[in-house]
């Protein structure tokens, strides 16, 4: 059809909103580069007749350019947005919110992030209340960037809504991804899973591999907290895969920090650090302008644990400390002060684990307080303070526990047997042997699923299913899916039995 249309008319409107739909189309699935040519193309041809579908496609380039990593390419899709009303509020209709949120994007690609936060505020503010789905995709893109997950998971939940209910199915991946995204900065992995996991499909359907593979690299994420090796493995894979082809620089440094970080939590910190080198270093081709910052505090604990690269490691803290000044993670200062404890000597080791563990409080979030206990356990045995560190690694195992983080809660057990103690969860029916994954499959098994609607479920493929199952058969002692579906009704009462 668009070819078509190109080959009936010489006319430049025309010529422009062809270029425009296969900018789009090239968005979703295609190399970001080209789709970012098609929309700035377009937006040129359009600005004499259209100036919405003109702004339109400036506003996909930039998410074009963002996905390729490349902050130059942005500020040229960005161009020069047109100042905001006196009060900072819109000046009324859809040009005021999409120009107000140019040009608080302009402020963030400066590199002054804070001093854009106020006007990222106005867009969430402002967009929130929309019933278009655009436009609440980018006030939910503006609540990520100043940290206000909270905001950020209701924005992108309304946008889902919005897509849902005119039936712009188009619009369902992204905002599941954004959703996902919140949920996993969060630290709710298993919302962060559930949404990735329907925006994997959902983008399956409309034919959009760049947001899957965006979602393949949140579920490797997602799969690094919960220690499961082989899906943070497969979705990495997955998530490379199309990176590479269509040039997606925010998905793979999402899929390399998820390897990094399954790394980390099986004790392999050479490999982390290896790994996450080139990630958090700034500059062209390494990791994303907008992802290695994140990233930063495993690379330090990785390095120090490793016993290499302290100088790459002090140099990317300096950064973050500047990084975290604007307010863009509320974990950050946490994360901060526990980077600065690594690096320390051992004179200051004690208040700065202290000042992490307090910073931690007013952030919330169990896996990171868990990961800084962890730290201060292993710290406080190794100087044969084995009393304090068994305090520490017990909170560490229970919070790693409460939040699904399997390898990590391994390793808690591990420092407290080397402390002296032992650590047995007891939990019911033997399902604690399980990990994440293979639980999930034992409950669908239960509920009477066969092998290939349980891998339609959870994203897997029927033969990686039926190796877990067999493994659950094994580590349960089972010989049947009727044994199991027993096994796991007996257990669910008895966790009944002790709630109540």
């Amino acid at each position: 059809l668009l070819t078509a249309a190109r080959a009936e008319s010489s006319d430049a409107q025309v010529r422009g909103a062809v270029a425009l739909v296969r900018g789009r189309l090239t968005l979703g699935d295609g190399p970001v580069a080209d789709a970012r040519e098609a929309l700035l193309l377009a937006a040129e041809l359009l600005a004499p007749y259209d100036p919405d579908g003109a702004r339109e496609a400036r506003l996909c380039a930039m998410a074009a350019a963002w996905d390729m990593g490349d902050a130059d390419a942005y500020l040229a899709a960005l161009g020069t947005p047109r100042a905001a009303g006196a009060t900072g509020a819109p000046a009324g209709g859809t040009d005021a919110l999409a120009e107000e949120y140019r040009a608080a994007m302009s402020v963030v690609m400066s590199g002054r992030l804070g001093a854009a936060s106020p006007g990222l505020r106005d867009v969430v503010a402002h967009g929130a209340g929309a019933d278009e789905p655009s436009r609440l995709l980018r006030a939910g893109v503006a609540a990520l960037l100043v940290g206000d997950f909270a905001a950020a998971s209701r924005v992108n939940a309304r946008a889902l809504a919005a897509a849902r209910a005119r039936g712009t199915e188009i619009h369902v991946p992204q905002a599941l991804e954004y959703l996902a995204y919140a949920e996993l900065r969060a630290g709710r992995h298993a919302r962060a899973r559930a949404h990735a996991e329907e925006g994997l499909r959902t983008a399956g359907r409309t034919g959009q591999r760049n947001i899957a593979a965006q979602h393949h690299a949140i579920l490797a994420l997602v799969a690094s907290v919960e220690g499961e090796d082989e899906a943070v493995a497969a979705h990495a894979a997955a998530a490379a895969r199309t990176a590479g082809r269509h040039g997606l620089a925010q998905a793979s440094t999402l899929a390399q920090w998820a390897l990094a970080r399954l790394d980390l939590s099986r004790g392999r910190a050479p490999e982390a650090a290896a790994r996450l080198g080139p990630v958090v270093r700034p500059g062209p081709r390494r990791g994303h302008f907008a992802v290695r910052m994140l990233a930063v505090p495993c690379f330090v604990e990785a390095a120090c644990l490793a016993g290499e690269d302290e100088g790459a490691a002090r140099e990317r803290v300096a950064e973050f400390a500047e990084w975290a000044a604007q307010g863009a993670d509320p974990q950050a200062p946490a994360q901060l002060a526990r980077c600065h404890a690594l690096l320390a000597g051992p004179a200051d080791g004690d208040a700065l684990y202290a000042a992490a563990l307090a910073r931690h409080e007013e952030a919330g979030g169990d896996f990171e307080n868990a990961r800084t206990q962890l730290l201060y356990g292993k710290w406080l045995r190794r100087r044969r303070r084995p009393g304090e560190a068994r305090g520490r690694l017990r909170d560490a195992l229970v919070s790693f526990e409460r939040c699904g983080a399997r390898a990590w809660a391994e390793q808690a057990r591990a420092e407290l047997r080397a402390t002296g103690e032992a650590w047995s969860t007891g939990a019911p029916g033997g399902l604690s042997r399980l990990t994440p994954q293979q639980l999930r499959i034992a409950h669908c098994v239960a509920e009477g699923a066969t092998n290939r609607e349980v891998a339609r479920r959870l994203s897997l493929s029927p033969r990686t299913v039926d190796h877990h199952l067999r493994n659950v058969f094994a580590l349960l002692g089972v010989r049947s899916r009727v044994e199991l579906s027993r096994l796991v009704a007996r257990s669910e009462r008895l966790t009944a039995h002790d709630e109540a």
